[in-house]
């Protein structure tokens, strides 16, 4: 994961539920993804490669391909949530999601015990493609599609999936809108009592 707390409010944030919904909060507050560095690093936290991956092979051309994927998630998902479907994005999202994926081997680690590995190195392309079936299973499943939530939180667009018990959750975090809406309900008590 990024260094720093994976709730830090401008910092690569892994608290979606899913990886198409972490890689749409890397736009919010501002781009999160603004350097082949800060993309390596989102890819390595989300989990699309096992730890210790090399991702030497990672060019200039990888992070407009994500930032491009990111886009056609974000109107996919943002207009299925509001009752307006774009069928441009998901036939560009379908498009990414026929890429094979990744091949996954096992291979002996230090101890002795088996660890994953990528055989070969990954390519942009198969990394999208997990990215893709992950957000067209993510919308195809009428259970898992029911807990597609927006941020209650004031000015905050993030999406994320509420799996909590009795399906309450109200905010992308916690400890970043959650807290921001506690402080600012005892400002306004404070206020109201000082009145």
């Amino acid at each position: 994961m990024a260094s720093g707390s994976p709730t830090a409010p401008y910092d690569l944030r892994f608290d979606s539920g899913r990886i198409c919904l972490d890689l749409l909060a890397t736009t919010h507050p501002g781009e999160r993804l603004g350097s082949l560095d800060r993309l390596r690093a989102w890819i390595i936290g989300a989990g699309l490669v096992p730890a210790g991956t090399p991702l030497a092979a990672a060019g200039p051309e990888w992070l407009p391909a994500f930032h491009e994927l990111r886009v056609q998630i974000g109107q996919l998902v943002y207009g299925e949530l509001k009752g307006r479907p774009s069928d441009a994005a998901l036939a560009r999202v379908n498009e990414v999601a026929r890429g094979a994926p990744p091949a996954l081997c096992a291979v002996r680690g230090a101890d002795g015990g088996l660890i994953r590995r990528l055989r070969p190195l990954p390519e942009c392309g198969e990394l999208l493609a997990v990215v893709a079936r992950e957000a067209i299973e993510l919308l195809t499943d009428p259970g898992t599609r029911a807990g597609l939530r927006q941020c209650e939180g004031d000015n905050c667009p993030l999406v994320y999936l509420d799996m909590s018990r009795g399906r309450r959750r109200r905010w992308c975090s916690s400890e970043v809108c959650g807290n921001r809406e506690r402080v600012a309900r005892h400002r306004r008590r404070t206020a109201l009592t000082r009145a």
